[in-house]
């Protein structure tokens, strides 16, 4: 039997296939998905939100609390509680260290999915604005400068065994949120910041300058760490939720809502109560009281806040208290 003659099919009269049954070229296996978004590279004012200048009270406020503890101490014009190159130098490692900081928390974060969910400013590595290589060298880039103005520090002072403080801050500062066990995620941010960021700092600033520590310098450490503590926990407060669900474990993860805030107020006001032992010594001191009038809105926002954007304010204003009751006791103390 004879086979059918083949039919001729007029490519004009054949319908397209429908563009969802097939993906457009991108030069990649699959095509790119059509309405994937177009995520926005880094600009320098990412770069510099990255750096999270709001935190950056943190690192002014021991090292003039410090710096003032040890001018007052007796000494002559380059003597003994006075140097100003070691004061400046002990500033770029604080500041360094903050900005490093941050930024490894960035990274460390973001490569975790951790930032997956998170509410408030984008963060570099969590949005894909910047390849987390990029992040993690800026990150290491600060902690060198820090490394550096340490280390003229200890050949200026000759105190050797600084270095491995040095190093010690350098290290925490990284496993904060990075490593396989980061500390930040097992409720210790806050001991790290109360550490590093109040009693290093300040203590360490006194020590570099006139070779000891009073107790006004452990006293205006102890204030500006507990200030350390409420900055970290008003942050965290505000990412509970996305926390949870990435299984952060901050402190306020672990003791809820509520009992956070209230921490928060208690670390807020703890050092105003300190304040009245410097106000018994020099007489210009009680005037840090009036640092109330921006501490008392924000513990007033955290306590019936609901949304990111009031936290958010109240991060904001912890920061200008920390700066401010540092800047003001230092003058008090010094002048």
């Amino acid at each position: 039997m004879a086979s059918p003659k083949q039919q001729r099919i007029d490519p004009q009269t054949v319908a397209p296939k429908s563009s969802t049954n097939s993906a457009k070229k991108s030069g990649r296996p699959g095509g790119r998905p059509p309405k994937a978004p177009k995520i926005a590279k880094a600009t320098a004012r990412d770069w510099i939100s990255g750096a999270r200048i709001q935190t950056l009270p943190l690192a002014f406020a021991p090292v003039a609390l410090g710096t003032a503890a040890a001018y007052v101490l007796p000494h002559e014009e380059d003597g003994i509680g006075w140097h100003w190159l070691r004061a400046l130098l002990c500033l770029i490692v604080a500041v360094s260290l903050q900005i490093g900081v941050n930024f490894a928390n960035d990274y460390s974060d973001g490569v975790r999915g951790t930032d997956k969910n998170r509410v408030g400013p984008r963060r570099l590595t969590g949005s894909g604005a910047a390849r987390p290589r990029t992040v993690i060298t800026v990150a290491f880039v600060w902690f060198g400068i820090a490394a550096v103005a340490g280390l003229i520090i200890v050949i200026r002072s000759g105190h050797w065994w600084m270095l491995a403080v040095g190093a010690l801050a350098i290290v925490a500062a990284y496993f904060y949120t990075g490593g396989k066990r980061p500390y930040g995620y097992l409720g210790l941010g806050e001991v790290f910041v109360f550490i590093f960021f109040g009693l290093v700092a300040t203590a360490g600033t006194t020590y570099v300058l006139a070779d000891t520590v009073t107790v006004e310098s452990w006293l205006a450490a102890v204030a500006v760490g507990l200030f350390a503590v409420a900055t970290l926990m008003v942050n965290n407060i505000r990412d509970i939720a996305q926390d949870k669900i990435a299984g952060k474990r901050t402190l306020a993860v672990m003791i809820g809502n509520l009992p956070s805030r209230i921490f928060y107020v208690i670390a807020m006001l703890a050092p105003f109560v300190i304040l009245g032992a410097f106000s018994l010594l020099y007489v210009n001191a009680f005037l840090v009281y009036f640092v109330l009038l921006v501490a008392l809105p924000a513990c007033v926002i955290v306590l019936t806040g609901k949304s990111a954007a009031e936290l958010i304010l109240a991060l904001r204003l912890t920061g200008l208290t920390a700066l401010l009751y540092g800047l003001g006791l230092a003058s008090a103390i010094a002048f």
